[in-house]
C-alpha cells in the first residue's frame, strides 16, 4: 500500500476500506496462487509421466501439435515446463517490479488461453448429453484453467495499474 492510497483510505467510509482490503487480499491470493500452480505443474513437466500425460492434449491441438515433430515428447514437455516456471517467477516479482509481473501475467494469459483451447480440440474433453455439455476426464482436468485465466487477467490489470509504483 502506498502513501497516496493510505491518505485516500483515511477519509473513506468503512465499506470502502473493507472493499479495498478484500481487493488486496484477493489479488494477493490470485497472484501467488498462480505462482504456486505454475511452479508445481512446471516442475512436473520434466518428468516422463507428465510428458506422456499431456501428449494427447498437445497432439490434438492445432496450435501446438507441430512441436512434437521438432522437439519430441520430452522436449515439448520440458519447453512448456520452462515457460511455466519462467512466467511464475516473473509474476512473483510484483513487490520488486510491476513491469516483470505484468509481463509474467501476460505469459500466464497466453498459457491458459492455450490450455483452455484444449477443451475444444481434445476428443472427449466435452461431450454432449441430453443437449448439455458434460466434461469428460480431460475436460475435468482442464476446466480449472478457466479460473486461472481469469486470475491471470486480474494480476495483469493490477500490475499494469501500478507500473510507476
Amino acid at each position: 500500500m502506498n502513501a497516496i492510497t493510505n491518505r485516500a483510505l483515511l477519509g473513506s467510509s468503512p465499506s470502502a476500506r473493507v472493499k479495498f482490503r478484500l481487493e488486496t487480499v484477493g489479488i494477493t491470493i490470485s497472484r501467488y496462487g498462480l505462482v504456486a500452480v505454475l511452479l508445481l505443474i512446471g516442475f512436473l513437466k520434466f518428468t516422463a509421466a507428465e510428458a506422456v500425460g499431456i501428449q494427447p492434449l498437445i497432439a490434438h491441438s492445432p496450435l501446438m501439435s507441430w512441436m512434437y515433430a521438432v522437439l519430441g515428447v520430452r522436449g515439448v514437455s520440458g519447453l512448456i515446463g520452462t515457460i511455466e516456471i519462467t512466467v511464475a517467477l516473473l509474476v512473483a516479482l510484483r513487490p520488486l517490479s510491476a513491469v516483470a509481473s505484468f509481463v509474467g501475467s501476460l505469459g500466464c494469459i497466453v498459457t491458459f488461453l492455450l490450455t483452455t483451447s484444449f477443451l475444444l480440440s481434445t476428443p472427449g474433453a466435452v461431450q454432449w448429453s441430453y443437449g448439455l455439455p458434460v466434461l469428460g476426464d480431460a475436460g475435468q482436468f482442464l476446466i480449472k484453467d478457466v479460473v486461472l485465466l481469469g486470475a491471470s487477467f486480474l494480476t495483469a490489470s493490477e500490475a499494469l495499474g501500478n507500473l510507476r509504483s
